[in-house]
């Protein structure tokens, strides 16, 4: 099959890539690199030719609201008109476990974007997926003030990048289903606790320092709203075992 990765260059988009190569198929990435502006749609339509299915993983850094609606929204209109023109039978969207009950203004913009998917042209497949382990290496960067990092107080249950990316390729394999069975980590932890048990792995001398995040929305993070509930399906690699890969990369 021809799949069209939107957002290849990511921490996801680079796994989809990947693992679609690995299983045989040709992979198209839908990057500025290449011709392609997502926020505009030029060079999508081309780019597009004889693709079968495209996976979604854009992502944008924001907590506005208009922000996060406005270019989700767009970057979804672009590619499924551009889709619908090229023939594509199979779009398929990576979203957020939660984003339902967490009223941030970046998940906001994530029900958004799935709204369009679900009202557009294009046959589709969604999956949720909680934070990755990655997340807790992310988030130490975000509020850093000399060695110490104030990572957001949130209750996770954190899945490899990697195994998302195969859920994924299979459901692009698989054909389009609707809203796919959402797909959580091994374990619940504390974000804070990972990014320190990360900085301890690696050797860094940094501290972490748990940041309550204000109002209903950290209240509800805090209190384990980004948790998969029902019936969703458990990611493979645990956290020591995707950090224990993460400590030997060269550098730590």
């Amino acid at each position: 099959m021809r799949i069209g990765v939107a957002g290849a260059t990511g921490t996801v988009g680079r796994l989809v890539a990947r693992t679609a190569d690995d299983r045989g198929h040709e992979v198209v990435p839908l990057a500025r690199s290449l011709g392609v502006d997502l926020s505009t749609g030029d060079g999508l339509r081309e780019r597009l030719h004889g693709v079968d299915a495209v996976v979604d993983v854009t992502n944008v850094s924001t907590q506005r609201r208009s922000v996060a609606e406005d270019f989700f929204t767009s970057v979804t209109g672009h590619l499924l008109a551009a889709e619908q023109a090229a023939g594509v039978g199979h779009h398929v969207l990576l979203s957020i476990v939660g984003i339902d009950d967490v009223p941030s203004g970046y998940y906001l913009g994530k029900v958004a974007q799935e709204a369009a998917v679900r009202a557009g042209p294009t046959p589709w497949s969604i999956l949720r997926a909680t934070q990755f382990h990655e997340f807790a290496e992310q988030m130490l960067d975000v509020a850093r003030v000399g060695r110490t990092s104030l990572v957001p107080d949130l209750l996770s249950q954190t899945v490899a990048a990697a195994d998302v990316a195969k859920v994924l390729v299979d459901a692009v394999e698989r054909g389009p289903r609707g809203r796919l069975v959402d797909l959580g980590g091994p374990a619940v932890a504390r974000l804070p606790d990972l990014s320190r048990r990360l900085v301890g792995a690696v050797g860094e001398h940094r501290r972490v320092v748990p940041l309550p995040l204000p109002g209903r929305t950290g209240r509800l993070m805090r209190e384990g709203a980004l948790l998969p509930r029902g019936r969703w399906r458990v990611g493979d690699t645990t956290f020591e075992a995707w950090l224990t890969e993460r400590a030997a990369r060269p550098g730590g």
